[in-house]
């Protein structure tokens, strides 16, 4: 059985253009530059193989990408982008998420604890006790901390500014 060539990619001298910027510049990361890197491959003709055995990846990745690529159209950078995951919906509401955030930045002492500063595992246990949230895991609540950019068991946060400081 013969084996087709894959679908050229013909690109326009202003998306080739964007395409090698995004691989050159330093910001980009290693992803985005890569799946560029094959887009560009594959507008000069070459097959899976040969773009995979050049960048040092799979045949797979690199039919993926040049597939991804000829079936979206539009900006470029987007085209370059992970595709949506599925999976389950957010199990926490913004409010039960604002609200760890909130406790985050408080004293721990406010709750009556013999501690000086929070760990995720004593947040994720006030959280139940608080009844803010059924359950929730220590590595959950290290994740949303983590998005924040909160570390309550390195500083001190103000919550409000309006508060007296004595």
């Amino acid at each position: 059985m013969a084996r087709l060539a894959p679908i050229p990619v013909i690109l326009s001298e202003s998306e080739q253009q964007e395409l090698q910027k995004l691989v050159n510049r330093h910001q980009t990361s290693q992803q985005i530059s890569k799946r560029a890197q094959i887009i560009l491959l594959a507008n000069r003709g070459l097959n899976h193989r040969e773009i995979a055995r050049e960048l040092g990846i799979s045949r797979d990745m690199a039919r993926y990408w040049r597939q991804r690529w000829l079936e979206s159209d539009g900006p470029i950078a987007p085209r370059l982008q992970d595709a949506p995951r599925s999976g389950a919906p957010a199990t926490f509401t913004m409010e039960q998420t604002l609200r760890l955030y909130a406790m985050a930045c408080e004293d721990p002492a406010i709750y009556r604890l013999p501690i000086s500063h929070w760990s995720a595992r004593e947040l994720a246990k006030e959280m139940i006790t608080q009844g803010i949230v059924e359950t929730i895991s220590v590595r959950h609540v290290a994740r949303l901390l983590e998005e924040a950019d909160l570390k309550p068991h390195r500083s001190q946060y103000w919550l409000n500014a309006s508060k007296k400081r004595s």
